[in-house]
């Protein structure tokens, strides 16, 4: 028998989440290096070159890639002939470790998770409790995968059941294009094929633990149908032209995982969830001896990019913008903003709705007229930061509160991530608005442009609370200008068309 003690187990799982949260997957540093090489989209280019500036960043810094660090996922393989040294529950250990790895003064995590989901919704302040999967096996260790999922890219989990003579591709490429960026892309794509619902959807999840190989598999060639339909889907989805963070350009997907399972004949359950550029997990085993220490990537595992402000970009100051400076932008613009800019969510919109329709004045300090929202929840500071990483948080979810915004606030732009939906482009067309975005997973380095930050209203909603930060050249890029035109619709279409003919001309 092997004896796993509680304290080796906390500790490991505790230290290997503090791990992902500031590194990365060497493959997939390999891979996003290979695709921003070969990207031929100027936006979408940019957008790379700042997510792997912001990766080596965190891995020097140890802060968090991404402002969301996530829904913690743990999967255990326990073996059969291992002995536990504790009083507490598996999931209770689980729990523990999580608490502590969240609240580490030396790299505070942002706790996400709320309770209950149909209630209060309360942060637990700790992102307890996690998603728990055990299975037991044969052996005398323990085998965990640890990942951290973001909101924005679990958001667009779906699942089908398909008849079984149906195209599974035909599914995905069907589904695919609805999801929009909110998932910040170029990541990767997880499958589960078989079981029943909830089977596909766990081997989905499963999926995106295993390492990117699509280019080694193009090389080797397909040994069996998965393996081929998962190269036929990696070409066909990146050939939509979705591009970076759904600019447009030749990488969406940087692979496609498929794992499957025997299912019932007359069914096809199909599940798909997308992995973000914050890809985070990592494997940890134990075997009795201690609590297990995860080697780093090296400083040169990360390709020779350092983003820097483009020459080109026009610096905007936020202090003394007017509607018609605004109106002037055009979509993939790329701006550079400094002075103070305001802070929202979901839960500050809400509140700032309730206020409105009873009349009531918005809290003392709060004044949109002529100002710019930025939507994020920003991680805590430590040390001598200002705030922690700041990056941008998925901008549809706050297409409901858009017209009340823009009509009886005086509001003039939002940045946000991905793209927005048809009646907030409308709505940002009729007020002669715009929408910028940050680039989602680059949370540090727009970190880094924040100068100054200050609470101004709705305190107790913690990271969703109203902030004014003073930024300096914080990157943006125009995706809705005045007249309702839209980056991440002319973009996408501009790319596919162009895909098309590098391949014709390549044939």
């Amino acid at each position: 028998m092997t004896l796993i003690r509680e304290h080796d187990f906390v500790q490991s799982l505790a230290d290997g989440l503090q791990f992902i949260s500031y590194y990365h997957p060497k493959d997939y540093i390999d891979a996003l290096g290979a695709a921003w090489a070969r990207e031929q989209s100027p936006a979408a280019k940019d957008a790379m070159a700042q997510i792997l500036h912001n990766s080596r960043m965190c891995a020097e810094g140890r802060r968090p890639i991404c402002q969301d660090t996530g829904l913690v996922m743990v999967f255990i393989e326990a073996g059969m002939q291992v002995q536990w040294d504790t009083e507490r529950g598996l999931e209770d250990m689980v729990n523990r470790a999580v608490a502590r790895a969240y609240t580490d003064p030396r790299n505070l995590l942002r706790a996400s998770m709320v309770s209950d989901p149909l209630g209060a919704r309360n942060n637990t302040g700790d992102n307890t409790p996690a998603i728990t999967h055990v299975k037991l096996v044969a052996g005398r260790k323990v085998k965990v995968t640890l990942a951290a999922k973001g909101g924005g890219s679990e958001n667009k989990a779906r699942f089908t059941v398909l008849n079984p003579s149906a195209s599974l591709a035909d599914w995905v490429l069907d589904t695919l294009p609805a999801l929009g960026a909110g998932w910040c892309p170029p990541g990767m794509l997880g499958i589960g094929v078989g079981g029943s619902a909830e089977k596909a959807m766990l081997l989905a999840k499963e999926a995106l633990m295993e390492p990117i190989d699509i280019h080694e598999l193009r090389a080797r060639g397909p040994a069996s149908r998965l393996e081929e339909l998962r190269l036929e889907l990696y070409d066909k989805v990146n050939a939509l032209g979705i591009g970076a963070q759904g600019l447009g350009g030749l990488t969406t997907v940087l692979d496609v995982k498929i794992k499957h399972y025997p299912t019932h004949a007359a069914s096809l359950p199909v599940a798909l969830i997308p992995n973000c550029a914050a890809t985070r997990h990592c494997e940890l085993e134990l075997d009795g001896s201690g609590p297990v220490a995860l080697d780093p990537p090296r400083l040169q595992d990360w390709p020779d990019v350092v983003w820097q402000a483009d020459d080109q970009a026009r610096r905007v100051n936020l202090d003394n913008l007017t509607r018609e400076q605004a109106a002037s932008w055009r979509p993939g613009e790329r701006l550079l903003l400094c002075g103070k800019l305001l802070t929202g969510r979901d839960a500050a919109h809400k509140r700032i709705q309730q206020l409105l329709e009873r009349g009531e004045p918005l809290p003392d300090g709060v004044d949109f007229t002529n100002r710019v929202i930025y939507y994020v929840g920003p991680v805590d500071p430590v040390r001598d930061e200002v705030v922690g990483p700041a990056g941008p948080t998925t901008a549809t979810r706050m297409d409901p509160f858009t017209d009340m915004m823009l009509d009886q606030t005086g509001l003039i732009g939002m940045v946000g991530k991905a793209e927005r939906g048809p009646a907030a482009i409308e709505s940002i067309k009729r007020h002669r608005a715009t929408y910028l975005i940050a680039i989602g997973g680059a949370a540090y380095l727009v970190a880094k442009a924040i100068r100054g930050s200050k609470i101004l209203a709705f305190e107790d909603l913690g990271m969703e609370a109203i902030r004014e930060f003073e930024v300096q050249d914080m990157p943006v890029t125009v995706a809705v200008d005045s007249r309702g035109q839209s980056i991440h619709q002319t973009g996408p279409a501009e790319w596919r068309v162009k895909i098309a003919d590098l391949n014709l001309g390549g044939k």
